[in-house]
């Protein structure tokens, strides 16, 4: 993989090389020095634009690229799209015989193309991010940097943005997210160890997506984030936030988080009912919410069993390990 991208990057470089200087030939008098090659500033971000061929379907492309750049093996995409691995093996392959059956040509996308392509690599970038939040620190820092060279090469775009912003807000916290090899909780966070120049980095990134204009989905996730690192937090609102993001995105994902939301805000038993409702089997986050509102519930064993089933469907070491030890509390507070 290493080897393909880097052949990929060389051969960007000689497509940029053979076009500066074809216009040179067209126009002796120009210096190379003031001829514009590219208007993409990071080589791996042309990459990303480069793969996002509209194509194929947009889970595709964020598939498809996420395999070749990110750096992702198929079990991790998998888990990122939630299927099982032969699934996103089977699509992985699909995108790559369209590809060759379609002759899609592997060059930079010009300037009036890459608004075509900015859903997808947008999702690239934040399923990066998520890889490496999970304690993979050097994956969430590479996103970060390819968060910062879209801004700069779309400044005026809300959503780009607001994703540098959900970014820089969440990562300001890894150094407060784990302890011992486990994971700590936001709330159970020492907020003294939270890097201040990246939140306010983050919340200058969201206050100019707001003022673009922005109403979508990233612009909403960053509201969040912001609104997570408030001391207390406001549940109630927080609440309506994931309720509009779940309607506007209708993921599963975000209806488990607004369901959460519910039930800090005083609610758990219908909560408990809004999760039971939602399809996410092979999604530990899931069982683990459930375990947590069973056991507020002093439903004992049925947390517990929650609990084992999130276990068992856990990849991050610090994230197991906490649930084994809230396994280990909910063993004595059920007798």
């Amino acid at each position: 993989m290493t080897t393909a991208r880097n052949r990929a990057i060389d051969r960007i470089r000689r497509d940029r090389t053979l076009d500066a200087k074809t216009k040179l030939l067209d126009r002796p008098e120009a210096s190379e020095d003031v001829i514009d090659e590219t208007s993409i500033p990071d080589e791996r971000l042309e990459l990303i634009f480069t793969c996002c061929h509209p194509a194929l379907g947009t889970e595709a492309q964020v598939a498809l690229t996420l395999r070749t750049l990110g750096g992702l093996g198929t079990e991790e995409i998998a888990a990122a799209f939630l299927v099982p691995e032969p699934t996103m093996a089977k699509r992985l392959v699909r995108a790559k015989h369209k590809i060759k059956a379609a002759g899609i040509p592997f060059r930079v996308p010009p300037d009036h193309l890459l608004p075509d392509r900015l859903v997808a690599a947008l999702a690239v970038v934040y399923l990066i991010f998520n890889e490496g939040y999970g304690g993979r620190g050097e994956l969430a820092s590479e996103a970060i940097r390819l968060g910062r060279a879209l801004a700069d090469l779309m400044p005026d775009e809300p959503e780009v943005q607001a994703l540098l912003a959900l970014m820089l807000i969440n990562d300001a916290r890894r150094e407060a997210r784990f302890e011992d090899g486990a994971l700590v909780l936001l709330a159970d966070q020492d907020r003294s160890r939270w890097n201040r120049d990246q939140l306010a980095a983050g919340r200058r990134a969201l206050e100019r997506a707001l003022a673009l204009g922005g109403r979508g989905p990233y612009v909403l996730q960053a509201a969040i984030a912001d609104l997570h690192t408030e001391d207390p937090q406001d549940w109630a609102q927080l609440a309506a936030l994931y309720g509009e993001l779940a309607r506007l995105t209708a993921s599963p994902v975000v209806a488990l988080n607004h369901a959460v939301a519910v039930a800090e805000s005083g609610d758990v038993a219908g909560a408990l009912e809004r999760i039971d409702r939602i399809d996410l089997d092979r999604y530990s986050y899931l069982h683990s919410a459930r375990a947590e509102l069973l056991r507020r519930l002093d439903r004992f064993g049925e947390a517990r069993g929650a609990y084992e089933q999130a276990l068992a469907l856990v990849r991050s070491e610090p994230e197991r390990r906490f649930l084994e030890r809230r396994l280990g509390e909910i063993a004595g507070e059920g007798r």
